[in-house]
């Protein structure tokens, strides 16, 4: 089967708590989900109907029997994840403070995790090639095994030019505890960005990637480097894209934060299937907010992620145009032949 989206990475159990508002050593219940990023974004991906899979490594425990059967539930293909006897499944927990208070606290990751121990050896070279997309981040390069896994599978994707629809999206989600330094991570960006077709992250992030700078300097930095289309979140201001002939910049679609830690990865999820519908980066951008901002309205990140009639319902509320509504674009759920040639539902 080739997947419309892989991802290969960071996977964890996260405990989040279920008082809000309160510092982590006051909580008295939790409750525990399924967590990391790539995770993640393969989840909220396949919650807008695409056929998603993971690539990671979990613990041979309870932990990692709870994600198999979480991925699944999701409709994500678990067959590229395997156990790891030597090391335990890694557990996140944090507190939820909003509106901006939201501390992560990482388990089971030092020295080392499950999902850092993925072996260039142990890929499958073909369905990396074949996804439409495959989506990596920073976090995989910070150690061995897992840095050479993921420049092995960059090396096995199409060049970076937009190709036959696939891309290769690099997340460029700096941690600093997992590297030595800025310097190392910034060394490693580079050597994977000339295989990255978008690349995605905040100034912080971008700025470990390509140095400091405005958002347009950085951007023109990623796309300097061979990335063809350059995605930096503006926080409070929303999201600009840039590619070598466009600039787009989607407002922020207001919402009251009750926990701001899967906004990001329902804004990837989001965004992957905007790009496999054939949208306007504009469209692709505004949608990608709007599930961005209903995962941050709500408590957890793999269970909150939308549905596609969620998101369109959110963009209607705020006065925004819905994908349907955009001459010639494609539409969730929608055959082409029900499209007129000017894109107007028949």
């Amino acid at each position: 089967m080739t997947h419309e989206l892989l991802t290969i990475g960071r996977i964890s159990v996260d405990i989040y708590p279920n008082d809000i508002g309160v510092d982590l050593e006051d909580v008295t219940s939790f409750g525990k989900y399924l967590g990391g990023s790539p995770s993640n974004v393969a989840v909220a991906a396949a919650r807008h109907g695409r056929r998603t899979a993971v690539i990671t490594r979990t613990g041979d425990d309870a932990f990692g029997n709870y994600l198999h059967r979480e991925l699944r539930k999701f409709n994500v293909d678990d067959s590229f994840v395997s156990p790891v006897k030597e090391w335990p499944t890694a557990v996140t927990f944090c507190a939820i403070k909003p509106p901006e208070d939201f501390p992560l606290y990482f388990y089971g990751r030092v020295p080392t995790a499950p999902d850092l121990q993925i072996k260039a050896s142990e890929l499958d070279l073909d369905a990396i090639k074949n996804a439409r997309i495959f989506w990596s981040t920073v976090t995989g390069l910070c150690q061995e095994p897992s840095r050479e896994a993921h420049i092995k599978a960059h090396e096995a994707r199409p060049r970076a030019e937009l190709k036959d629809g696939q891309y290769t999206i690099l997340d460029l989600d700096y941690r600093p505890m997992f590297w030595d330094s800025e310097e190392e991570a910034r060394a490693q960006v580079a050597r994977i960005l000339p295989h990255v077709t978008v690349a995605i992250g905040n100034d912080k992030e971008c700025a470990v990637a390509v140095g400091e700078g405005t958002p347009d300097e950085q951007a023109d930095r990623l796309l300097a480097a061979g990335v063809e289309i350059a995605v930096v979140k503006l926080g409070p201001e929303g999201v600009m894209a840039k590619t070598r002939t466009e600039r787009v910049v989607s407002a922020p679609v207001p919402v009251e934060t009750v926990n701001g830690l899967g906004a990001g990865d329902s804004f990837g999820g989001a965004f992957c299937h905007g790009l496999l519908s054939g949208w306007p980066l504009a469209q692709v951008l505004d949608y990608a907010n709007a599930a961005g901002a209903i995962v941050a309205s709500r408590l957890s990140c793999a269970d909150a992620m939308p549905t596609p009639d969620e998101v369109i319902s959110l963009l209607a509320e705020r006065g925004r145009l819905a994908p349907d509504a955009v001459p010639g674009a494609a539409v969730p759920g929608r055959d082409a032949s029900q499209l007129t040639p000017e894109g107007a539902a028949l």
